[in-house]
């Protein structure tokens, strides 16, 4: 199991994040695991599973956050040693960071929390990778404080930056792909989130609302710029996703999408 860097990378393939918003159960994560990593294996794509153990951020009291901390933090990491794959998940608050660094091996900052320094450097103290989201209200340019938060706690520390989108009015996000090539001046690898990034939050239902369909079109773009790799939120149905299902991409067409994904890679390295 090794973590995606520059310098594996290389002119290869593109790397994956992907997974479904937040760990619904055991067998979910599982089938997800498994179609995944066959796909990506099959194609030579790194591989990192995506699944929240809660889900902090809601816009109702009444929204789902999680099936319990500890419980989907066990299932993040069986999933990690059946199938030899490094896992991510996201933290909220500094005191999570040592509890989730026990189970995962890539520890992710939301975008709504990528200023806070406490949080940052608790994640970076742990010792393990760390994704550090781009907030809707910040450039490219900006999140060099953020990486360099992180490596003043710990200089060997890999770091990766993800671009989800900036806020376009209230409900609504754009994405300003000048943001990829400025964050990779910063020499740590750079992600297109292809879910989040086609988000339509601050609904009045008081569901976040998304744009499944130009999913392939945010993914061929931001691997045209360069973008070292790509952010998929995927469910075998996500009309009864638990979280975010209105932005999720259908698992059964992530191979056709990743096969697109490679031609375009490999008509630009």
């Amino acid at each position: 199991m090794t973590l995606p860097t520059l310098e594996n990378l290389g002119k290869g393939p593109f790397f994956l994040m992907a997974g479904s918003c937040a760990i619904e159960s055991r067998d979910l994560a599982f089938e997800i695991a498994e179609r995944i990593d066959g796909i990506t294996k099959s194609m030579g794509i790194p591989y990192i599973f995506k699944g929240s153990y809660r889900k902090a951020n809601r816009t109702k009291i009444d929204s789902f956050t999680g099936i319990g901390d500890i419980k989907a933090l066990e299932i993040l990491k069986e999933v990690g040693t059946h199938f030899d794959l490094p896992t991510v998940t996201d933290i909220h608050e500094s005191a999570e960071a040592a509890m989730a660094a026990a189970y995962v091996d890539v520890l992710q900052i939301p975008a709504f929390l990528c200023r806070q320094t406490d949080l940052l450097a608790a994640a970076a103290q742990t010792g393990k990778a760390v994704n550090i989201k781009k907030g809707q209200f910040m450039s490219g340019a900006s999140m060099k404080f953020a990486v360099e938060k992180v490596m003043h706690e710990n200089p060997q520390a890999q770091v990766y930056l993800t671009d989800r989108g900036n806020s376009f009015g209230y409900g609504d996000l754009v994405v300003d792909y000048r943001n990829l090539p400025e964050m990779s001046n910063f020499g740590v690898p750079v992600i297109m989130d292809c879910t989040h990034s086609l988000q339509r939050p601050n609904q009045g239902s008081g569901v976040t609302g998304g744009q499944p369909a130009l999913i392939e079109t945010i993914a061929k773009a931001a691997i045209a710029v360069g973008a070292d790799g790509l952010f998929i939120e995927t469910h075998p149905n996500p009309s009864i996703a638990k979280s975010d299902g209105a932005n999720m991409l259908p698992l059964d067409q992530l191979e056709g999408l990743l096969e697109k994904l490679l031609k375009v890679r490999q008509a630009i390295v």
